[in-house]
């Protein structure tokens, strides 16, 4: 499929869409690396310090991509992150829940569980009809691969040791349903299909991901949840409802723009695209 729309190709009903698709993108990324920077210096080895903190950098500066092609629509970045209020976020519950007071094994499990989706959902835009999304999509791509490959590594040593095995069953069961969330529609989903703005359904999304998922998480000898029998949470994140934590830790991260009367609105740093 040709990327032949541009912002001034875009309907009301476009753009509504675009914008849809684009803050849960950028959401999820932000949200993610906020918490992944919760584990800098405690992390079990100095390598996965570094590691995860590059994963968390990666996901602030796709965060980053995707925020911009918003301001491209007319936001002001204070708009899209500092000012917004936390009930219009549309992330996933998976990313804004605390990590637990042991929670390497949490930590493993969520980044595992968030990549796979992150490269399923990435993959669906590469032959989007939107060309500055489709400029884009290739830089966030080639990252993600490695933040795989980096949770699958961890998950392979974790259950070799049965006192963490036992906590990434734990972590499994426990943030799963939340990874459910990743999927869930919402109101303008039909429109980001009939635009061409992503090329795959949520539900066929959903599917891919389980089977790359299950069978890997199996081939540990870890039990995962049925996904029809899942009990889901009552915050589902997308219709911007949200656990507790999330207003706790969004308060944390604009804290210092709310308190500090900046002559301009603070600028998410990122590689440039």
């Amino acid at each position: 499929m040709a990327a032949d729309l541009d912002r001034g190709d875009l309907t009301t009903e476009g753009q509504l869409a675009l914008e849809e698709l684009l803050f849960r993108l950028a959401d999820d990324e932000f949200v993610h690396a906020e918490r992944l920077t919760e584990w800098q210096i405690y992390s079990p080895t100095v390598e996965s310090d570094l590691a995860l903190a590059n994963v968390a950098q990666d996901e602030f500066g796709h965060a980053r991509l995707w925020y911009d092609l918003l301001q491209e629509l007319g936001y002001t970045e204070a708009e899209c992150i500092w000012e917004r209020p936390p009930g219009e976020w549309t992330h996933s519950t998976l990313v804004e829940r605390p990590f637990a007071d042991d929670g390497w094994d949490d930590a493993v499990v969520r980044t595992y569980l968030y990549d796979v989706a992150e490269r399923l959902r990435l993959e669906a835009l590469v032959d989007t009809r939107y060309a500055p999304l489709a400029d884009r999509v290739g830089k966030a791509l080639a990252e993600e691969d490695y933040h795989r490959e980096h949770a699958e590594s961890w998950l392979e040593r974790l259950v070799v040791v049965p006192a963490s095995r036992e906590r990434v069953q734990g972590a499994v069961e426990d943030l799963f349903p939340h990874a459910l969330s990743l999927f869930a529609s919402g109101r303008h989903e039909d429109g980001i299909l009939e635009h061409g703005f992503r090329t795959e359904t949520l539900p066929d999304l959903r599917a891919e991901w389980l089977e790359q998922v299950v069978p890997f998480l199996e081939s540990l000898g870890l039990d995962v949840p049925e996904p029809d029998d899942a009990e889901r949470p009552d915050a589902r994140g997308r219709d911007g409802s949200h656990t507790d934590a999330w207003y706790d830790l969004y308060d944390e991260f604009t804290h210092t723009y709310r308190e500090v009367e900046f002559e301009s609105p603070a600028r998410l740093r990122g590689e440039e695209a």
